[in-house]
């Protein structure tokens, strides 16, 4: 069953096995560990970014290609949501109505960017997705009719996944039992599944016709596969992932606006994210989407606890000022890319496959001493 459930891709390292099912937990079980809104919130962004994080992985780590209007689907999915929630009211029949439109819409959009662009060299091809995206923001931020400009929506959820609506008088754990915990475990579940559905693709056929394109598409072209046709094929995939992620986030937020789903800061941090886990590894969104978002988070508050404590010491009382949480968080990011030049994932499987080798390799033959 497990091994229908992950694709037999198991995780190959014990210690990235222990940190997957850390992270599992630990996101199955915030409400109720961590009480209190924003841990709440930053594990929500977690599931959310996992799923955004995986699907532009799907296009870069295991395709091979570039993509900067990977936000512009996210957006989609959120905005979707927001326009339909807006115009026809809270209800089931709003949110599901949003959805259906953000997937066709991202759909048609990323068959024709494929279709078009894959054509060209890469360079040219992320060149043709950053203008899109460029200008797919501009149309969000003037069309307030629509999408209410630079203002943004503010819309509201079914009655069941609204704040107000508690199915339980009494707190469980001290948590109250309301409709923010619902959406928080429909969106556990929403990213769980996606995860498992992103890791069978990747591990079928399919995804391994992506991954010799990636590695030499000439050959791969050679053999018979039309290259074309399977990057349009991942890209689409990709895309509608990505809209899935957006749909998550207004769910979550019951708000979205340009810089909530469509800024370019958004982009970077899910470069930087696949940088951290490790491209071409679905479990390096769950770990590196969860140890960013993590640190991106509290690192202030950390930050603040060292300049208190260093307070005798004007100098370093100043370095770790919570005002220079950006600095420190490069550096982390220096650290890790100089310590997992391949990711997290990448790592930890490759320090197993080298004490494999060493445990495996003959033992060397020591010369007797003579008597």
């Amino acid at each position: 069953m497990l091994t229908r459930l992950i694709s037999a891709d198991f995780p190959r390292s014990r210690p990235l096995a222990v940190l997957l099912v850390l992270c599992l937990l630990a996101l199955a079980f915030t409400p109720f560990l961590v009480p209190g809104v924003k841990a709440l919130n930053v594990a929500a962004k977690v599931l959310v970014f996992i799923v955004l994080v995986a699907s532009f992985d799907l296009l870069l780590g295991y395709t091979g290609i570039v993509s900067f209007a990977h936000t512009m689907f996210f957006g989609i999915g959120a905005y979707g949501v927001a326009i339909a929630s807006s115009r026809m009211g809270q209800g089931w029949a709003a949110l599901a109505v949003g959805t259906a439109a953000a997937l066709a819409l991202s759909f048609v959009l990323a068959l024709a960017i494929g279709l078009f662009s894959l054509r060209v060299r890469a360079i040219f091809f992320s060149m043709i997705t950053l203008a899109i995206a460029a200008a797919f923001q501009t149309l969000a931020s003037q069309l307030s009719e629509f999408t209410g400009g630079e203002d943004g929506l503010t819309f509201k959820m079914p009655e069941l996944l609204s704040p107000s609506f508690e199915f339980a008088q009494e707190p469980f754990l001290g948590v109250s039992l309301d409709g923010r915990l619902i959406s928080y475990y429909l969106l556990f579940v929403v990213a769980l599944m996606a995860v498992l559905l992103m890791l069978r693709i990747v591990n079928s056929p399919f995804g391994r016709v992506l991954q010799a394109i990636r590695e030499n598409e000439f050959r791969a072209e050679a053999i018979g596969y039309r290259v074309v046709v399977y990057r349009t094929i991942s890209s689409i995939l990709s895309a509608l992932f990505a809209t899935l992620a957006g749909v998550m986030l207004a769910v979550w937020l019951r708000y979205n606006g340009p810089d909530t789903s469509l800024s370019f800061e958004i982009m970077l941090d899910v470069l930087l994210i696949v940088v951290i886990g490790g491209m071409g590894t679905i479990y390096g969104a769950a770990i590196g989407a969860t140890l960013f978002l993590v640190a991106q988070s509290y690192l202030q508050d950390l930050l603040r606890l060292g300049s208190d404590a260093a307070a005798g010491l004007p100098w370093l009382s100043a370095l770790l000022s919570p005002d220079r949480w950006l600095l420190w968080l490069g550096v982390l990011f220096v650290l890790s890319v100089y310590y997992f030049p391949t990711g997290v994932v990448g790592r930890l499987r490759a320090m197993r496959v080298q004490r494999l080798a060493a445990l495996s390799a003959p033992a060397k033959l020591v010369p007797a001493r003579s008597p």
